[in-house]
C-alpha cells in the first residue's frame, strides 16, 4: 500500500466514518443483555449550521459513550434535531425579507411549505455535520420533534400531567414578545445589562390627606408603565414613609387615586424607597397585587401599543413612543423631579432580540415545585453527583426557586 507523502484529514476521516456507518457498531438493539447506558442529544435547532459551541458539547458526550462502551455498557447516544418552534419561523421570515416578501404575502399553506423546506435542508445539513464530527450515534435512532409519535408523546405526557393536576389554564404574568407576538419561558429570555434611565416622579397627595409631605416620589425605568399603576409601595420598616400606610396620591397625567400598601418586598435602597405598583404589567408587582387585593389594569396590546385603559393621547402609541410622550407632559406639569442615568438589566426575546414586556395573559402552565422536589432528593441524597461539585449548590438554588414555567406559545 502506497503510503501518502501528506496527511490528508479529510479523507482519513471520511475513510474512517465510512467503515463505522457500513459497520453499524454503534446501533444498540433494544432486549441486549447487560448493563445499560443511555444519552440523549441536546437536539440542535434547525435555524442554522453547528458552531463550534456543537462541537464542544458533543464531544464531551461522544468521550462520555465511547468511554461506557469501553466499560462493556451497551451504551446508546441516541441523535436528533429540534424544529425550534417560532424560532424556525424567524430565520425563514427573514429569508423572505431578502426578497421583500412577508409571510402574509405567500399565505399560511406556501409559508408551511416554507418551514418544512427550512427543516429538511438544515436538518440533513446538522445530521452530516455530526457525523463528520466522528459522532458515535445510533444513526438508526435519528428523530426529529415533529415526527408523528413524538408529537402524540408530548400530547399523551399533557394529559397524564394535566390529570395529576399539575398543568393549568389561568391569567399569570409572564414574558410577551411584541414582535413574535407569543409567550416566552423564562429560559427563552434572554437578559443584557443596558445603559437606561431612571426616572424620579412626584406623585401628588389627593387633596383632604392632611399630610405634611404634598407628594411622594417614586423611582422607575419603565414610566410608561405607571398609566396602569393601582398602588404605591413602601417598606414598613422605612422611617421616612410611617404613617402613609392607607394615604392616597394621584396618579399624574390618568388622574386615578392610588393608596399607599406597606410590604417587606420593597426594597428601601432602590430610588426613593416608595415603588409604584403597576400588577399586570412587572412580576413582583403582580404577587403584590394579589396579596393586597389591587386591580389589575392592562395597557398595552400584543403588539406593545397602548390599549384603550390609558388617556386617549397615549393609545395607540408604540411603548417607547409613549415613554418620550408621557415623560414630556410630566415635565410641562412639574411631575418629573430628575432623571439619572442607570444600568438596566432588560430581557430580551432570544429568537428575535425585542425588548420583553411583563403582562398577564391566558396561558398553559405545568406546576414545577412538586416536580422540583424530586429532582432536589436524588441530589441531596447524593444519588446524583457534580463535578465540579460547586455546581450542586448553583443546581439546588435554581430548583428551590424554580417558578411555574409556561408551556403555551402563540
Amino acid at each position: 500500500m502506497e503510503i501518502p507523502s501528506k496527511y490528508n484529514p479529510k479523507e482519513v476521516e471520511g475513510r474512517i466514518l465510512d467503515f463505522w456507518l457500513k459497520g453499524d457498531y454503534f446501533h444498540t438493539g433494544t432486549g441486549e443483555e447487560g448493563r445499560q447506558f443511555s444519552v440523549v442529544i441536546p437536539p440542535p435547532n434547525v435555524t442554522g449550521v453547528l458552531h463550534m459551541g456543537h462541537a464542544l458539547n458533543n464531544t464531551i458526550q461522544d468521550v462520555l459513550v465511547r468511554f461506557k462502551r469501553m466499560q462493556g455498557f451497551n451504551a446508546l447516544w441516541m441523535p436528533g434535531t429540534d424544529h425550534a418552534g417560532i424560532a424556525t419561523q424567524n430565520v425563514v421570515e427573514k429569508s423572505l425579507a431578502k426578497r421583500n416578501l412577508k409571510k402574509e404575502d405567500i399565505g399560511r399553506e406556501q409559508f408551511l411549505k416554507k418551514l418544512w423546506e427550512w427543516c429538511d435542508n438544515h436538518g440533513s445539513t446538522i445530521v452530516n455535520q455530526l457525523k463528520r464530527l466522528g459522532a458515535s450515534c445510533d444513526w438508526q435512532r435519528l428523530r426529529f420533534t415533529m415526527d408523528d409519535d413524538y408529537s402524540d408523546s408530548v400530547i399523551e405526557v399533557f394529559v397524564r400531567l394535566y390529570e395529576k393536576g399539575l398543568i393549568y389554564r389561568g391569567n399569570y404574568i409572564i414574558n410577551w414578545c411584541p414582535r413574535c407576538r407569543t409567550a416566552l419561558s423564562d429560559e427563552e429570555s434572554a437578559h443584557e445589562e443596558e445603559e437606561g434611565w431612571l426616572y424620579y416622579i412626584k406623585y401628588p397627595f389627593s387633596s383632604g390627606e392632611g399630610k405634611a409631605l404634598s407628594y411622594v416620589t417614586v423611582a422607575t425605568t419603565r414610566p410608561e408603565t405607571m398609566l396602569g399603576d393601582t398602588a404605591i409601595a413602601v417598606n414598613p420598616s422605612d422611617k421616612r414613609y410611617q404613617g402613609l400606610k392607607g394615604k392616597k396620591v394621584t396618579l399624574p397625567v390618568a388622574g386615578r387615586e392610588l393608596r399607599v400598601i406597606e410590604d417587606e418586598v420593597v426594597d428601601a435602597e432602590f430610588g426613593t424607597g416608595a415603588v409604584k405598583v403597576t400588577p399586570a404589567h412587572d412580576a413582583v408587582d403582580f404577587m403584590l397585587g394579589k396579596k393586597h387585593s389591587l386591580e389589575f389594569i392592562n395597557i398595552m396590546n400584543e403588539d406593545a401599543t397602548l390599549n384603550e385603559n390609558v388617556p386617549d393621547e397615549f393609545s395607540g402609541m408604540d411603548r417607547f413612543q409613549a415613554r418620550e410622550a408621557l415623560i414630556k407632559r410630566l415635565e410641562e406639569e412639574g411631575l418629573l423631579q430628575k432623571k439619572e442615568p442607570y444600568r438596566v438589566s432588560a430581557g430580551r426575546c432570544y429568537r428575535c432580540h425585542t425588548v420583553i414586556e411583563p403582562r398577564i395573559s391566558l396561558q398553559w402552565f405545568v406546576k414545577m415545585k412538586p416536580l422540583a422536589s424530586q429532582a432536589i432528593r436524588v441530589v441531596e441524597e447524593d444519588k446524583i453527583k457534580f463535578h465540579p461539585s460547586r455546581w450542586k449548590k448553583v443546581y439546588l438554588n435554581w430548583m428551590y426557586n424554580i417558578q411555574d414555567w409556561c408551556i403555551s406559545r402563540q
